[in-house]
């Protein structure tokens, strides 16, 4: 039996790896706002995710260990709109919508983002999709909207899930300004969002009135914020590197159901009617996109660029007495000519029209 991941079934892992701490990370956020409000926390998170990974990236490079790409001139707006959206106006929304949303409600509503992203890519940046994907999406949207509206009486406006909607429009503008770098060093990236999210939130934090609490409770905010937040987006870009954009999304719709579940488990919340369905709908989403393999004979355009790389089938080019030796590493080379059939996402080889 074939498998339904294509080759390079390393991004799909990457995906799922991201979803899993970054789903984890919202029930944990939601014990944090007893004690933290929502905008000083989105800051304590980012700046212990930038802090972390800032000093991983550079102990890296002291040691000489990094064979990625670092980013360039050229890659600077797309990752300043990034760290704007996903950054600063995304993680705030969210600490909002949590301080009123149940936090199993919050993490399936977080389902939103892979739709969202999806939408963007599709028909602003012009990415590839099938009728298995939109169906797959569709089920996540309907999901979404039971989930968000089920069970209010009346036109009651339910904000907070507003809030945590408004969050997932925020990261599904990043997640494709993202998709843009995303060759360059998926730890640096990550660690200057952190940094320049962190430092904005918490000093809004500041001119909102936060005080300081214990040092025990900031610390598990960093670490909470470095594992769902830092190692999660690390793993993310890695993830849009092998898998595109919309596909990214689409496995990062697994983190709700680990936010869910945790939430169920740590605030005993009740598991409704509404509740059950809306994760039924997302599942039959999600598995439609698990399931998904594209394969057709298409072209490859002469391109010059610089990432990560191993001489697989894409990667046969001639190297100079100054490239470094070994595999994977990285140096900037040329991609002749390629006309071939094989299983494949639109990954940063596979941007090609249809």
């Amino acid at each position: 039996m074939r498998s339904p991941f294509p080759p390079g079934r390393s991004g799909v892992l990457y995906a799922i790896l991201a979803a899993a701490l970054f789903g984890a990370s919202t029930p944990l956020a939601k014990l944090l706002l007893g004690e933290i409000p929502p905008v000083a926390l989105a800051g304590l998170l980012y700046l212990g995710s930038g802090l972390g990974l800032s000093a991983w990236w550079i102990l890296s490079g002291l040691r000489g260990r990094s064979t990625e790409a670092r980013l360039n001139r050229a890659d600077l707006p797309w990752l300043a709109g990034a760290v704007g959206a996903g950054g600063v106006v995304g993680p705030a929304l969210l600490m909002l919508g949590l301080a009123s949303t149940p936090a199993s409600t919050a993490a399936l509503l977080l389902n939103l983002e892979g739709v969202l992203t999806a939408l963007l890519a599709w028909f602003v940046f012009r990415e590839n999709f099938d009728r298995r994907i939109a169906l797959g999406m569709a089920a996540i949207t309907a999901g979404g909207v039971l989930l968000s509206w089920g069970g209010t009486q009346g036109v009651q406006v339910p904000w907070g899930s507003l809030a945590v909607a408004g969050a997932c429009l925020a990261w599904a503008v990043d997640n494709n300004l993202t998709r843009k770098v995303s060759a360059s060093d998926p730890v640096q990236v990550a660690a200057i969002k952190g940094v320049v999210a962190g430092t904005v939130n918490l000093a809004l934090g500041f001119v909102l009135g936060f005080h300081v609490p214990a040092m025990t409770t900031v610390l598990a905010a960093g670490v909470v914020g470095l594992l769902g937040y830092g190692v999660s987006l690390v793993c993310f870009v890695l993830a849009l590197r092998h898998l595109g954009t919309a596909r990214t999304g689409a496995y990062f719709s697994l983190a709700p159901f680990v936010g869910a579940g945790l939430s169920l488990a740590v605030f005993s919340e009740q598991v409704t009617g509404y509740f059950v369905a809306a994760a039924l709908l997302m599942g039959i989403g999600v598995w439609l996109h698990l399931t998904e393999r594209h394969e057709h004979e298409h072209d490859h355009e002469e391109l010059s660029h610089e990432h990560r790389h191993v001489h697989d089938e894409h990667h046969q080019h001639e190297h100079g007495p100054d490239d470094p030796p070994g595999e994977p590493h990285t140096h900037p080379h040329r991609h002749t000519a390629l006309r071939h059939s094989h299983p494949h996402y639109p990954d940063i080889h596979h941007r090609h029209d249809h």
